[in-house]
């Protein structure tokens, strides 16, 4: 069955006309002689698209489309006049109308208007229909909590969407940072436009600076074309940087000047590039103590922490836990899998050390693993039926009775790893899990 198409105009031969032709071309045509009957038709069944004569016996087609929008139907409408004048064309476009044709017209012209309306509609249709998938994924509500400080955080969550504000998310691993970053951006003005993400730990300083800025031809070696950073890339939307304490202090500079001045160069161009982006930024560590240890900038921390979120980890929020037990079992197609009342208290009590993302790998390889409908705790991993509680065993570092100076312990501690490693303060850090320039600060500090 073709499309359907409603024509409207008291004009007995031109609806022949216009209806020949578009049968003619695949659509399924209805007539209406007036306004009346083409608003019982719309009432009965609304068409994909209607052709509307605009002087018509009351209702005139101006009244019918007023009518028809104001019932919040969207089809196109294609308004058609014999006497057509700039201001009768600028009220119809207000009403609503889709398009706006003065008779005498060519037919094929008609054919051609009808065509783009429809794919217009059709169009508009599926960019609802993924709008409302991105709804369901990231709208705030859609974020599983019941835990009084959760619902305190979504809150925050809706009120800073509808801002520029610059959002610093903190929070462990896997605690759900990306996901609030994205429901911001989605219920913020800026929900048509890109939403970028980049993960400031996993590139190196070089390769970070590239990615973030871009570069031009023959900047570096290899580099053969142009090519945009992330900033370009999320020019009217938003970029979220993800692990942002491990950005280099050269980088922080660069970071600082954009979200000052709003403009930046390439690597080797010297064209500044204005750019309009709302940044989130999100990091597991503890920025005051960074910017102790002088490895984060208190200036960029200050144009970023303008509104802070900290989502706690998920030991802290059990409550939160049953249903979001339930929410992974949906999402991974377990059917009418459920757990037991005793695994289920097993997955409350277990810490999580791995936040909700440990939490959601574990209900993923259950769902796929589990023999039976009914998840006992024989099909939970080991961890969780032990409750990560480890045996008690005697402390590695005995405090003496008199107390210590850390500063002395860490300064040893330290001088040690660096004899071990030949003096490399890189080798060094991660025999004492922290970064370089983690380590070199501190060493400045102490007098090392």
């Amino acid at each position: 069955m073709g499309q359907r198409v409603y024509i409207v105009d008291d004009e007995k031969n031109m609806r022949w006309v216009l209806g020949q032709a578009l049968a003619g071309e695949g659509y399924e045509v209805s007539e209406a002689e007036d306004g009346k009957q083409a608003l019982e038709l719309v009432n009965d069944s609304p068409p994909d698209v209607m052709v509307l004569d605009h002087r018509m016996p009351a209702p005139d087609g101006m009244e019918v489309l007023r009518r028809i929008r104001a019932k919040g139907l969207a089809f196109p409408i294609i308004m058609l006049t014999a006497h057509g004048n700039v201001a009768t064309a600028v009220e119809a476009m207000k009403a609503g109308a889709t398009e706006y044709l003065t008779k005498p017209f060519d037919l094929e012209e008609l054919k051609l208007s009808i065509e783009k309306a429809l794919e217009y509609s059709n169009l508009a249709a599926e960019v609802e229909r993924l709008r409302q998938e991105l709804d369901r994924e990231y709208d705030v509500q859609g974020i599983v909590a019941s835990d009084g400080r959760m619902i305190e955080i979504l809150d925050t969550v809706r009120k800073v969407a509808a801002t520029s504000a610059t959002v610093m998310i903190y929070g462990e691993s896997g605690t759900g940072k990306e996901l609030i970053a994205r429901a911001i951006h989605n219920l913020s003005e800026r929900a048509n436009r890109p939403f970028v993400s980049v993960s400031a730990g996993a590139l190196p300083e070089t390769l970070l600076e590239s990615e973030l800025f871009g570069y031009e031809k023959g900047a570096f070696t290899g580099a053969m074309t142009p090519k945009p950073g992330r900033f370009e890339m999320a020019n009217g939307g938003t970029l979220f940087l993800d692990e942002i304490g491990d950005i280099t202090l050269a980088v922080q500079v660069k970071l600082l000047r954009v979200l000052q001045e709003r403009s930046f160069e390439r690597l080797g161009g010297t064209r500044s590039i204005e750019v309009d982006v709302r940044v989130l930024a999100a990091t597991n560590q503890d920025l005051q103590q960074l910017i102790a240890d002088g490895g984060f900038r208190e200036d960029l921390f200050y144009r970023l922490n303008v509104v802070p979120i900290t989502l706690p980890p998920l030991r802290q929020r059990t409550g939160d836990v049953p249903a979001l037990v339930a929410h992974f079992l949906d999402k991974f197609g377990a059917g009418k899998r459920t757990f037991t009342p005793e695994a289920t208290r097993m997955l409350v009590e277990y810490p999580w050390p791995g936040n909700i993302r440990e939490l959601e790998n574990t209900i993923e390889r259950v769902v796929i693993l589990a023999p039976n409908d009914e998840i006992d705790v024989a099909d939970l991993p080991s961890e969780v039926r032990a409750g990560g509680v480890s045996q008690p065993s005697k402390s590695r570092f005995a405090l003496p009775e008199e107390g210590l100076d850390l500063d002395e312990v860490e300064a040893d501690l330290i001088r040690q790893a660096l004899e071990r490693c030949g003096q490399s303060a890189a080798k060094a850090a991660k025999l004492v899990g922290l970064t370089q320039r983690q380590i070199e600060a501190r060493m400045e500090r102490l007098g090392l």
